[in-house]
């Protein structure tokens, strides 16, 4: 960092435009909450300040005391050097307009799925009153059985993940939201040490990420846990499981609700028979898959 940068960059303004240039200049890669250099600076300067994270404008030519602006940098750095996504640096993701505590024993919050439960899984999903039993599997930090909560008032969620460091993550989130009567953690390898229920919905973000694609990815991903990423040669190792054991955790109408990022070849190709209803996101379009109890017993 040239030291010229703690004695001339004096707004909001100047550091956004300093930490632009150094993110552009040093090829940080971006896909961990945001998709941009701009954005990413706006949140960790926010972030730095204890300002609101949705009203930079009203601040952008405001002063910062020199220890403000040491501290800002120093992120900066940290990111560009580390290269660890920007979550992990400030130990917190936004899914949703909603916060939640992260580290690197979880992946971070970024699941579309989210985006469907913000709509209470609307039109498959009739009265989201009607819900009362709901399974999140491979949890992590537990961001998608909180959101899917929040999303269906009256039902009541387990959430499960192979890692108890992860679940020790997602118990503290499920206790910041004051859910711990109405989200139960179970470490178990996908459904194999659940006990038997009959769940109308189970929603899933798996590890699904393809050899190939493993061996190529930016380093910001090395520093997530690789249990939550990689899914094998064709990626689907874990959905091969999981849609044979769906149909017994499944109510008679449930629904299984199941990402699979950008392996859709690969999903297409590991199971020809198969019909999804594809769930399209404002991002996405065939990332997200919707299977029924009775396609998947069949």
């Amino acid at each position: 960092m040239h030291a010229s940068a703690r004695h001339e960059l004096f707004t909001l303004r100047d550091l956004l435009r300093y930490a632009v240039s150094r993110f552009n200049a040093s090829g940080v890669f971006f896909g961990h909450g945001s998709d941009n250099a701009w954005d990413e600076a706006a949140y960790l300067l926010l972030h730095t300040l204890d300002l609101p994270l949705d009203q930079l404008d009203p601040f952008l030519d405001a002063r910062l005391v020199p220890e403000e602006r040491a501290a800002f940098l120093d992120l900066i750095e940290r990111r560009i050097t580390e290269r660890k996504p920007a979550a992990y640096l400030t130990g917190e993701a936004w899914l949703q307009g909603h916060r939640f505590t992260v580290d690197e024993r979880v992946i971070i919050p970024r699941s579309p799925i989210s985006e469907l439960l913000a709509n209470g899984l609307a039109p498959w999903v009739n009265d989201p009153d009607d819900i009362d039993c709901v399974l999140d599997v491979c949890t992590g930090s537990g961001c998608l059985a909180i959101l899917a909560a929040l999303a269906f008032p009256n039902a009541q969620v387990d959430a499960v993940d192979i890692s108890p460091d992860a679940l020790e993550v997602a118990n503290r989130n499920i206790d910041d939201y004051k859910l711990d009567g109405r989200v139960t953690t179970y470490c178990s390898d996908l459904l194999d040490q659940l006990p038997q229920c009959e769940y109308q919905l189970i929603l899933c973000n798996p590890p699904y990420v393809n050899r190939q694609s493993m061996e190529s990815l930016p380093p910001e991903y090395l520093h997530e846990p690789r249990l939550a990423l990689a899914g094998g040669e064709d990626g689907m190792d874990l959905v091969r499981r999981l849609l044979r054991q769906a149909p017994d955790y499944l109510a008679p109408d449930g629904m299984l609700v199941l990402e699979i990022g950008n392996e859709y070849q690969n999903f297409m190709a590991a199971f020809p028979d198969l019909d999804p209803i594809w769930l399209g996101t404002e991002n996405t379009e065939d990332q997200i898959l919707l299977l029924t109890r009775e396609q998947l017993a069949s």
